[in-house]
């Protein structure tokens, strides 16, 4: 049996690495990835805790994150290939043309 302190460390580890990616990286690709990261953080404590707690609604909530999280992967990818349509470039500064 895994202790839950290793489930909140590798939660911690993955949010502190997907945080440090949406805010130092600038190719918007690597920024999703990074938002992946995050949100995927999240669904190992949740299941981690309705785990420890006998409770479903952890695995509850890891489910709407995941459907929320592929909602915002289809609207994030129409903008992205309506970027590069533009402007032909993955960079998060140039994300302000598109601005009208």
């Amino acid at each position: 049996m895994v202790p839950l302190s290793w489930y909140v460390l590798l939660g911690v580890v993955l949010f502190v690495i997907g945080a440090a990616g949406v805010l130092l990286r600038r190719n918007v690709l690597v920024v999703l990835m990074s938002l992946e990261l995050l949100l995927n953080s999240v669904n190992i404590n949740f299941i981690a805790f309705g785990r420890q707690y006998d409770d479903f609604r952890g695995q509850i909530f890891a489910i709407f994150v995941i459907a929320i999280t592929a909602a915002e992967v289809a609207v994030a990818l129409g903008i992205l290939v309506a970027l590069v349509r533009n402007k032909h470039t993955l960079k998060v500064d140039d994300v302000t043309i598109m601005k009208g």
